[in-house]
């Protein structure tokens, strides 16, 4: 075990990527499950505030702590197994992103959710369920965990198989390892109809799995993981389509949106189904344009994804262009990968507007001012208007781009200085009410951390809240992990 007290080593362990700071009185860094447990056992005896540190590239504050100790998962990095016979992998939470994605890609598999951020740790992306561009195809990473061990706040160890247990309408049972029952009352509430992260997932006969998929690191710490895989497609069709006016741009997404659940539905293999349907607007490629400067003269973008083969990759093309066309688009105003090399230009594209937004809020010494919000597929054209006018009624710089395939917004407030961050902090909550007003989410893959526990209230009010954190006491009573996380 590795333990770090000097205030100059753990520097690094008290912010994330959206600059939110905060303290500790050490850091613990644990090289295998039974310093993980000893750990937890001796800080809830001393009811010490413990914080589960990831790769530090969340957006929320979750693994900043505010005083007591972190734990670092960093050293509980092995992927103890890959088999393509059952097609899963079993790992570690410290395991980076990029690297499992690379041993996958050596014998033609990968993992299917797809954050933006490859250098996060695959225990931080099931602790806040993520999900990126490929999310409109596959799904967020809940869809592909099958199995957890899960060590709890005294030490105590619980193993959840999906499929195995669930909850009886409103009651969930479980046991743990040592033989104690811990029986829930789970609230009512509706999920929205969208993409989510917000606080926790409850369902009426839920399997016990979901409960801790996306929990922030409020009940429990991931020591091993067992996540599903999937074989290489032969090709992916990879494209950047540039329109005109932004409206083009949402009207090519929508359409494809709808030819896409058509051709799942019918089960088609010759017609369109996107991978990724990712948008930026005018603003975005102005604020690219030093980075890309082959960018054509246009104010808005698609990028989007298909899987194929050799026997269909043409016959689609011919679809997309044809559908690019009947949007507005042009066919001289594309950028197509026709080699893995191009394809991964054409991914540090869509990757590029997140990290430099980050880099200027870094430079500006603020917060981020990000907006993780979803809203239902029928309410996009809507809830893009109203950001539109939001944005220039206020006049703050702001770039808007995000994963519009399924209507979720990343609209991203650029203050020059305090005043203005804290007029943003003012639109930033009309916005989230906005989108709960729409049926949709204040948190669609960033989770709630410490920077959005209010606009979890607003989406489900106290009352809600608190039978939440009543779940969270069930499993941690001296409420020592995550404190500030979900519930402020």
């Amino acid at each position: 075990m590795i333990i770090k007290t000097n205030q100059d080593e753990i520097q690094n362990y008290l912010t994330d990527a959206s600059n939110y700071k905060g303290r500790c009185e050490a850091v613990y860094i644990p090289q295998s499950k039974e310093e993980l447990l000893q750990i937890l056992k001796d800080a809830n005896q001393r009811k010490t505030k413990v914080t589960i540190s990831g790769a530090g590239t969340g957006l929320t504050g979750a693994r900043v702590p505010d005083g007591g100790i972190v734990i670092s998962t960093e050293k509980l990095n092995k992927i103890i197994e890959i088999n393509t016979t059952e097609n899963y992998v079993v790992a570690e939470p410290g395991v980076y992103l990029s690297h499992l994605l690379d041993e996958l890609k050596m014998i033609n598999y990968f993992y299917p959710p797809d954050p933006t951020e490859k250098n996060c740790f695959i225990g931080g992306t099931v602790a806040t369920n993520a999900s990126g561009a490929k999310t409109f195809k596959y799904g967020a990473t809940r869809n592909f965990v099958d199995e957890l061990e899960i060590i709890l706040a005294n030490g105590d160890e619980l193993y959840l198989k999906r499929g195995e247990v669930f909850a009886n309408d409103d009651i969930l049972n479980v046991k743990t390892k040592s033989g104690r029952n811990i029986s829930l009352k789970l609230p009512r509430y509706n999920l929205p109809v969208t993409k989510n992260a917000s606080g926790y997932f409850i369902q009426p006969n839920m399997d016990a799995i979901d409960l801790f998929i996306g929990s922030e690191g409020t009940l429990g710490v991931f020591s091993k993981m067992k996540l599903k895989i999937l074989p290489l497609p032969e090709r992916i069709i990879s494209m950047v389509c540039f329109f005109d006016d932004e409206i083009d741009a949402l009207s090519f997404i929508d359409e494809a949106r709808k030819i896409s659940f058509q051709t799942r539905q019918n089960n088609h293999e010759d017609a369109p189904d996107a991978l990724a349907l990712e948008f930026f607007d005018r603003n975005s490629l102005k604020f690219l344009a030093k980075e890309f400067n082959s960018l054509p003269n246009r104010n808005s973008a698609v990028w989007f994804e298909q899987e194929a083969d050799l026997s269909n990759e043409e016959q689609l093309l011919e679809k997309w262009f044809a559908l690019i066309v009947n949007n507005n688009g042009t066919e001289e105003d594309v950028w197509f990968a026709v080699s893995e090399k191009e394809r991964k230009s054409l991914e540090e594209f869509r990757h590029a507007i997140s990290w430099k937004v980050n880099e200027y809020i870094a430079n500006h010494k603020l917060r981020k001012l990000g907006t993780d919000v979803a809203v239902p597929d029928s309410e996009m054209f809507n809830f893009y208007n109203f950001l539109k006018n939001t944005m220039d009624e206020c006049q703050l710089n702001y770039v808007l781009y995000g994963h519009l395939g399924n209507s979720h917004f990343h609209l991203n407030m650029l203050p020059q200085n305090e005043d203005e961050y804290l007029t943003g902090k003012e639109i930033y909550r009309k916005i989230c009410k906005k989108a709960i007003d729409l049926n949709g989410t204040v948190s669609a893959e960033h989770g709630i951390g410490k920077l959005k526990t209010q606009y979890l209230i607003d989406m489900f009010n106290l009352e809600i809240v608190n039978q939440m954190k009543e779940i969270k006491k069930q499993f941690d009573p001296n409420y020592i992990l995550g404190v500030g996380n979900i519930f402020s």
